[in-house]
């Protein structure tokens, strides 16, 4: 974890996206919370390393999504050398 990252005030935050019970729920606190574009920003890469990780190329990838090559090297990278994040929640969501 990013020591940078971690205070009361995103602690606070992330407390508050553990309460979200529905879809529905996290329309309304993430409209509310980011703009537009910063929803569809997380989407896109969201969606970008699922690609990934099913064995999407690049280009595969950025037809789909719309996404640049540099917002899927750096998803890339955070699939790699990050935190494994993306990895849990693709691995839960995954169809068992």
């Amino acid at each position: 974890m990013n020591k940078k990252l971690k205070n009361d005030a995103v602690d606070h935050l992330f407390d508050a996206v553990l309460q979200l019970r529905t879809r529905e729920e996290c329309y309304s606190f993430f409209e509310d919370l980011c703009t537009i574009n910063e929803l569809l920003s997380l989407s896109q890469r969201f969606e970008v390393a699922a690609m990934l990780s099913d064995g999407n190329t690049y280009l595969e990838i950025a037809d789909k999504t719309g996404a640049s090559t540099a917002t899927i090297s750096r998803v890339n990278r955070s699939l790699n050398y990050g935190n494994d994040g993306y990895n849990m929640i693709l691995e839960r969501m995954r169809p068992q």
